[in-house]
């Protein structure tokens, strides 16, 4: 009896183990013994990821605040849909334009070699949006860790949660300070725009209809956006005309001059409160990276639900 006792014991330590409630404190050296090859590994694999794709550090970024805006950075966004589970891949803002999982697999699986059953995939996520960031020219953060992955995730809450294209400024200021993000921040964050590409059917309203845009720049991007719903939707534009893939504070200055490619963006930039800070950011490189990686260090702390049940996944795109 008391030998069935103590296997009890183990097992209840086990799973209190592997399916914990929510994040705990984060650190800065989560893995330093644990998995103290992490950070060269990350880097290694987005460096190559890069060579092949310029696209996919803006991919990272759009994964990561897809992820983080939607009940808290716990890569729920990786899940797979099944038979019996509906995700986030599939929500409206996800659907189609996410991008960026393989790389993610590849990065998960030098890991598991490295380390097995360690390091979540939030926290992957995480590392490997800021080293992004960072090889396309922007300033590096450090990252906080000890993030756990998801074993859920909410459709109607991605469908709901994340801004549009098309918001107004005042919606834009609504739905960063409900994660707890101020006008500046919200703003600041705007400015990962400043590498990526967005489709057609996202800016076609405002290069044919909208007033407060460069003519110049309105006509070429109508070259490849047919003015016709359903024509061309997925055609893609730059949302940084002049440095699409080096990370700097040309998307302001974009918008001071009517170049932004979305209404979210040139909203930002409209004869209202944000105009001061763009027009700061505009003509303050250092000033902006600096604000950028302040933000998204917040951006990365944002948790699940106290109580939420998660886990150290072995594979990014499904639970243990």
């Amino acid at each position: 009896m008391a030998a069935i006792h103590v296997n009890l014991l183990t097992l209840f330590y086990f799973l209190a183990l592997l399916f914990s409630s929510s994040h705990g404190q984060l650190s800065t050296n989560f893995y330093a013994t644990t998995c103290p090859n992490l950070p060269t590994i990350v880097r290694g694999a987005m460096t190559q990821a890069l060579n092949s794709d310029s696209r996919i550090a803006a991919s990272f970024l759009r994964l990561f605040f897809h992820d983080c805006f939607v009940n808290g950075c716990d890569a729920s966004i990786l899940l797979d849909d099944t038979t019996t589970f509906t995700g986030e891949k599939n929500a409206g803002p996800n659907a189609g334009t996410a991008r960026g999982y393989e790389v993610i697999d590849t990065i998960k699986s030098q890991v598991e070699a490295s380390c097995s059953g360690v390091v979540s995939c939030a926290d992957i996520l995480a590392l490997a949006t800021r080293d992004g960031v960072v090889l396309q020219g922007g300033q590096s953060w450090t990252v906080p860790l000890g993030r756990r992955d998801a074993r859920t995730a909410s459709q109607s809450a991605a469908n709901s949660m994340l801004p549009d294209p098309a918001s107004s400024l005042s919606a834009l200021i609504s739905s960063f300070s409900a994660k707890g993000f101020n006008a500046a921040e919200m703003t600041v964050l705007s400015g990962s725009h400043t590498i990526g590409q967005a489709g057609c059917e996202n800016f076609r309203d405002r290069i044919y209809n909208q007033q407060n845009i460069d003519p110049a720049f309105a006509t070429t991007r109508r070259a490849t956006c047919p003015s016709t719903s359903g024509s061309g939707d997925r055609n893609l534009a730059p949302l940084d005309v002049q440095t699409p893939i080096r990370f700097e504070n040309t998307y302001f200055q974009n918008l001071v001059a009517q170049r932004g490619l979305l209404n979210s963006d040139q909203v930002l930039f409209n004869n209202g409160s944000q105009d001061a800070l763009v027009r700061t950011y505009s003509q303050n490189n250092a000033r902006f990276l600096a604000d950028f990686a302040a933000a998204m260090v917040k951006m990365g702390n944002l948790s699940p639900a106290a109580g939420t049940v998660t886990e150290v996944r072995r594979n990014c795109r499904r639970t243990n």
